[in-house]
């Protein structure tokens, strides 16, 4: 199944992988025909992969567990940084950063359940997605999320080839974990701070499945 957040590239897509093997039927020459074969079929083949909808089901214990925090994409844990001050947190943080190349799934989900504090588009370049610059100079969405145990703060980041961010969430939602909220059109970025005080489980290397693995776990200001 195709998922709906992007109906309009992949129709479109697949007309042109359509009229390519129409074209092959023409009289244009047995080489033509198997080079127009070839990208009608490797466009379409594309299209469906990456625009595919794949279920990813919740990891149990984050149904019942509001200080896990989930990783809201697939992908490589390529950076995981101190930051001294993020200004959605209002303190210190830490950075997940998981790259997603054109392969991934590339559907994304909340990472916890909470109230969308912030919800923001800001345009920018087009960096490659694993250069650490992407996360403050790329164009991006940038969520802010609370529970009743802590804040967390993601975005989604453009890279060089993805040029499209959707979503569709809303400051005042109350979004549940695993849920899906959007998705990045192509190679992409996804960022997760949480506060420095919370518990990190992943690494740079680490691969990581949206709604299954666990990135870390936020610590309540009273424990």
């Amino acid at each position: 199944m195709l998922t709906p957040y992007g109906h309009n590239n992949a129709f479109l897509m697949l007309g042109i992988g359509a009229c390519l093997l129409l074209l092959a039927l023409s009289p244009v020459g047995t080489a033509m025909q198997v080079i127009l074969i070839a990208f009608g079929v490797l466009t379409i083949s594309f299209t469906l992969w990456f625009f595919r909808d794949a279920e990813r089901p919740l990891l149990s214990e984050a149904a019942t567990n509001p200080a896990l925090i989930m990783s809201p994409a697939d992908g490589q844990v390529v950076n995981v940084d101190s930051v001294a001050f993020s200004p959605e947190l209002g303190g210190a943080g830490t950075q997940i950063s998981i790259f997603l190349s054109p392969l991934n799934l590339h559907v994304n989900r909340y990472p916890a359940s909470g109230t969308i504090l912030e919800a923001r588009y800001i345009p920018g370049a087009y960096l490659m997605a694993f250069n650490p610059k992407s996360s403050t100079e790329n164009e991006r969405s940038i969520f802010v999320l609370e529970n009743a145990v802590g804040r967390i703060a993601y975005q989604q980041i453009t890279g060089f080839l993805a040029r499209r961010i959707v979503y569709d969430t809303q400051v005042g939602d109350v979004v549940t974990v695993g849920k899906r909220f959007g998705m990045m059109k192509f190679g992409s970025r996804m960022d997760v701070v949480v506060p420095a005080s919370a518990d990190v489980f992943v690494r740079p290397g680490d691969k990581v499945i949206s709604a299954h693995t666990i990135l870390a776990r936020l610590r309540s200001a009273t424990a």
